[in-house]
């Protein structure tokens, strides 16, 4: 089966107070904006304490053209995914040029070639690796990522698969977007990094946390393509997302994990390690909700959310690399992130301690 070798994130050095963050957008939105007052709770609704920012908070109060953002996309993305890479190998105890596979997942910024291309130009990574960049998929990326790096060692014993997947969604701010969707989304959004290394069953495991994969399912919604996503605008990226989004998971939420479940002979009860892309807060209570799981089983995705924001696809590798490095029951895992389609990406996973 698929093993997690190594799983690394990046702490950016401009992670900022949720509170400087408020303050900040009320002074960039009041003089344009009328309902930037009574909007400001949005802030503190969220519960995120701290956000982890690519750039000082001075950087988003000037205008950037979607020349200048990407440039800074590629050259950031470039600069920390190679560091987090780096890290992730080391911890892996695994040769660089070991990696047969790269899947570089990604919704926040543009690059041909593509970003897993530079990365190999940069480290210089076999120039043999097979290649896959994935767009569009925002928050559901970081699941069905994992799924399909997964996938790719279990038809390849011999595969090590090196999944990236980066998120500077504070790039995409719109300065001069008076938008409700745009006040929100500053409230809410932040920049991540994460990578992992996942080996097929030809190679020693050295961790001391084992992590397998078993099986994974996608699912996307019918009549529901403008719940979230982005409108491509000459200056950038629009955010579009719905206040239904927590009414969809709850309607849905339910069904959807107990027939993935039941696939694989398993009830919700055998489930003891919840790894869920967290969304918001109102997304947390929808999950919550609708499961009905006995005791705090989204502690480890409220914490990431609290002290990171949501980095869109990366954010569920960070609350797997909470489990990875803070411990977990053994048994049954289950990972789950929502995503623009709308749709539903979940995967099922074997953690036990050496």
């Amino acid at each position: 089966m698929p093993s997690l070798a190594a799983l690394s994130k990046i702490d950016f050095p401009f992670k900022t107070d949720q509170q400087e963050v408020k303050k900040y957008a009320k002074g960039l939105f009041e003089s344009s904006f009328p309902q930037v007052e009574r909007m400001l709770s949005a802030f503190d609704h969220t519960e995120i304490i701290t956000r982890n920012l690519c750039k000082s908070l001075d950087y988003y109060s000037d205008l950037h053209t979607f020349q200048e953002q990407n440039a800074e996309y590629i050259q950031l993305s470039l600069e920390y995914s190679i560091k987090a890479i780096e890290e992730c190998v080391s911890s892996a105890q695994i040769k660089k040029d070991d990696i047969t596979d790269i899947i570089f997942v990604s919704t926040t910024g543009l690059a041909t070639p593509s970003l897993d291309a530079l990365i190999i130009n940069k480290m210089r990574l076999s120039q043999n690796i097979n290649r896959m960049s994935i767009f569009g998929l925002g928050c559901g990326g970081g699941v069905s990522g994992y799924s399909k790096a997964c996938t790719l060692t279990k038809a390849n014993p011999d595969a090590v698969v090196l999944l990236v997947a980066v998120e500077l969604c504070s790039l995409t701010f719109l300065r001069n977007d008076f938008s409700k969707s745009n006040f929100i989304g500053s409230s809410l959004f932040a920049d991540g990094i994460a990578t992992c290394l996942i080996t097929g069953d030809n190679h020693i495991n050295k961790t001391k946390n084992e992590i397998k994969f078993l099986a994974s399912q996608s699912k996307l919604y019918y009549d529901s393509l403008d719940v979230m996503g982005w409108e491509f605008m000459d200056n950038g990226f629009k955010v579009l997302f719905s206040s239904d989004i927590p009414t969809i998971i709850a309607k849905n939420v339910n069904n959807d994990v107990t027939s993935f479940l039941a696939k694989n002979n398993l009830k919700l009860s055998d489930i003891k390690n919840f790894i869920f892309h967290p969304g918001g807060k109102k997304v947390l209570t929808a999950y919550e909700d609708a499961l009905s799981v006995e005791g705090d089983f989204l502690k480890n995705t409220r914490e990431v959310m609290n002290d990171y924001g949501n980095m869109s696809s990366s954010t569920v590798l960070y609350v797997l690399e909470r489990f990875f490095t803070q411990g977990f029951k053994n048994g049954y895992g289950l990972m789950v992130s929502m995503g623009p389609g709308f749709s539903c990406e979940m995967a099922l996973l074997q953690m036990n301690k050496k």
